[in-house]
């Protein structure tokens, strides 16, 4: 049976909305769960019925620790939780803790694929056409070099084709423009070398993302994390926007009760919980990194997140891809 750690510890909310998700996609999947941290928190909200196995772990790293410390505090659950994998004892790590000791520790512990300078942090995000286009690296690496974007756009385009099914993944290399010449010095030496790929469609903007012209936008780090923000935040105001509209008009809160499904459908496709957390690619196990802020569903979807990882045999495909 496939089986799945969960770092408990570590999450803006506490660990209740981490056991809430588990426990959900128990109830959808067939999976053994190791939730690893402090028993004292988690045993209140499991019952006998649960196939949930406790780590005791009480220590873990705090949001305000830095990522380093995670490297010596071996007894903090996020190290457990990844030796445990490391140790094949398990098939995925899941953890909406520190992200920096995430991404660390599992560079370290787990290694990089062959031929991976350094891994990537891939986020999806939606699309007008009810699919999904993934962005990478969306925070792991702030300072990039020509190799490395190449590197990302040869991960995503193996990620999209093995775990999101897409047949023929079209890569992009976000831009400030889609003229060749467009970029910075950056971008315009990555251009030269993606254009040896069947797949490379060119340069792309922050739009494209969106609009199903593309599967895969390949950036740096820091470009790829703003866009990520920002895009969380215009979902979150529109929301609030929305709502206030409603309130200030009946004529509007009839029109509601008319168009409910369509709101919610939209409230579902922009929110950051449905698309459960992002995996970082190039390391050679299997880790998903969540929101601080993920409630249960996130954590239900970055577990369905994992499977589809482990059962594609994405890290099996991507070393593959490096082999030279």
């Amino acid at each position: 049976m496939l089986k799945i750690v969960i770092d408990a510890m570590g999450g803006d909310n506490g660990v209740e909305p981490i056991i809430m998700g588990v426990k959900q996609a128990l109830k959808s999947k067939n999976f053994q769960a190791i939730v690893v941290g402090d028993e004292r928190l988690i045993k209140p909200h499991l019952d006998s019925s649960n196939n949930i196995e406790i780590f005791h772990c009480p220590d873990y790293i705090k949001m305000e620790d830095s990522a380093t410390d995670s490297l010596k505090r071996k007894e903090s659950s996020i190290y457990q939780a990844i030796e445990i994998v490391r140790n094949n004892q398990a098939d995925v790590v899941i953890s909406a803790g520190h992200s920096g000791a995430s991404m660390s520790l599992a560079t370290l512990r787990f290694g990089r694929i062959n031929g991976v300078s350094r891994p990537a942090i891939c986020t999806t995000m939606p699309r007008i056409d009810g699919k999904a286009s993934i962005i990478l690296d969306a925070g792991a690496n702030v300072d990039c070099k020509v190799d490395n974007l190449v590197e990302f756009a040869r991960m995503g385009y193996e990620y999209a084709k093995s775990v999101l099914g897409y047949s023929n993944p079209r890569v992009g290399l976000l831009s400030n423009g889609e003229e060749d010449n467009k970029g910075n010095e950056l971008t315009k030496e990555v251009f030269k070398r993606l254009k040896e790929f069947p797949y490379f469609k060119g340069n792309v903007e922050g739009n494209d993302i969106f609009n199903a012209s593309v599967d895969v936008v390949v950036c740096d780090g820091f470009s790829g994390n703003l866009v990520l923000k920002a895009s969380e935040g215009v979902a979150e105001a529109i929301n609030k926007i929305l709502k206030e509209e409603i309130k200030k008009s009946f004529l509007a809160k009839i029109g509601v009760i008319f168009m409910f499904g369509a709101f919610k459908s939209l409230k579902k496709r922009t929110h950051y919980a449905e698309y459960g957390g992002a995996p970082l690619l190039g390391v050679s196990k299997n880790i998903i990194i969540c929101h601080g802020k993920s409630n249960a569903r996130a954590i239900e979807c970055a577990i369905y997140q994992g499977i589809n990882a482990v059962e594609s045999k994405v890290i099996d495909k991507i070393a593959s891809n490096f082999i030279k």
